[in-house]
């Protein structure tokens, strides 16, 4: 559930501070593109998208943990529990189509990692797929003062005739949800658009539960919040809750998706699945400004805050209701969707 926004100048210093992939570094502003940060290690291969990113891990070394993935993962796998048969089987259909070598396999799960690795394929190169998609993938809505007009760059239409993956570069997670759910309803759309549709969708509706997708505290999403607790090694507090609080669920993406399956109830299932794309991001940003903003203590120095155990716990039953709340309602939105066009 990796976060971008865009960066400016720190103030005196004449170097550009970046904050991505939940990490802070700065880099020199003249000392041209910025490394490719990624929370797995790096495949290899000629289509790695790692590749440029000096880590001190060589290709073949043992994986990292990337819960930002298995998030989206475990996403995925609650949501085709939950889908009609036929729909299931439209859905592989599409994504069978990908040849785009962005993720290992064409399974549903893997291709949840898809537009992440979309945006970053160019990242260090022409941006091109990476300045067009990055804003997509979060809605700012201010602790201070929500507007969901503000946070989504005045809800930009598309032009006549214009695809949503060619939409305006500067839109939000909540337009882009609505109109790719539109055209993968939609019979006409191409083919090519209509996998590009659905890629975006495994995604974007993962990422609009993540609490600081969908609020800031003016902190670019927490990532200016640094945190530490019990245990866990300090990052910032966008970081804890792509990674730390999901990994606390368990180690195996198909073990999690189980579980979280097995607890989740018919009637939980029915009113999840009600409600439009706008109505889940403000209840992730109501969630976020009582938990995940709401439950910090105060700072035991400047922008930075020493979690309590009852805050990472807290955390973690927020992360497993969320996945959960995500996995229906990804299934939901492409029943309704494919349905129409079985």
């Amino acid at each position: 559930m990796e976060r971008i926004k865009r960066v400016g100048l720190s103030s005196g210093t004449g170097r550009e501070y970046r904050v991505e992939d939940s990490l802070l570094f700065d880099q020199p502003f003249a000392n041209g593109p910025d490394p490719l940060l990624k929370s797995r290690t790096p495949r290899c291969g000629a289509r790695a998208l790692g590749a440029a990113f000096a880590v001190s891990l060589a290709c073949g070394a043992p994986p990292a943990n990337a819960w930002g993935e298995e998030g989206h993962e475990v996403v995925a796998l609650i949501a085709e529990r939950f889908l009609e048969p036929a729909v299931d089987a439209k859905v592989r259909a599409i994504l069978a189509e990908d040849t785009s070598g962005l993720t290992s396999s064409t399974q549903v799960d893997q291709e949840a990692t898809w537009a992440d690795r979309f945006r970053d394929s160019d990242r260090n190169t022409s941006k091109i797929h990476y300045k067009q998609t990055r804003d997509w993938h979060f809605v700012d809505l201010e602790l201070d003062g929500a507007d969901m007009t503000t946070a989504c760059f005045g809800r930009p239409a598309l032009s006549r005739g214009t695809v949503a993956s060619s939409g305006p570069a500067d839109d939000c997670i909540v337009d882009k949800v609505d109109e790719f759910s539109a055209e993968l309803a939609n019979a006409a759309t191409r083919s090519e658009e209509r996998r590009l549709a659905l890629q975006f969708l495994l995604h974007f509706i993962g990422d609009m539960h993540q609490p600081l997708h969908a609020s800031d505290d003016h902190d670019r999403g927490g990532n200016l919040k640094m945190v530490s607790a019990r245990g866990m090694a300090a990052n910032t507090l966008h970081h804890y809750w792509d990674v730390e609080f999901v990994e606390r669920l368990g180690t195996n993406e198909t073990s999690v998706a189980e579980q979280l399956i097995a607890s989740i109830t018919a009637t939980q299932r029915a009113q999840w699945a009600t409600g439009t794309a706008a109505d889940w991001a403000m209840e992730t940003y109501s969630i976020s400004k009582d938990h995940a903003y709401g439950r910090l203590p105060a700072a035991d120095s400047p922008n930075h805050y020493r979690l309590s155990d009852a805050y990472v716990e807290d955390a973690t039953r927020v992360t497993r209701e969320q996945l959960s709340k995500a996995g229906v309602r990804l299934a939901a939105v492409l029943n309704r969707a494919l349905a129409k066009s079985l």
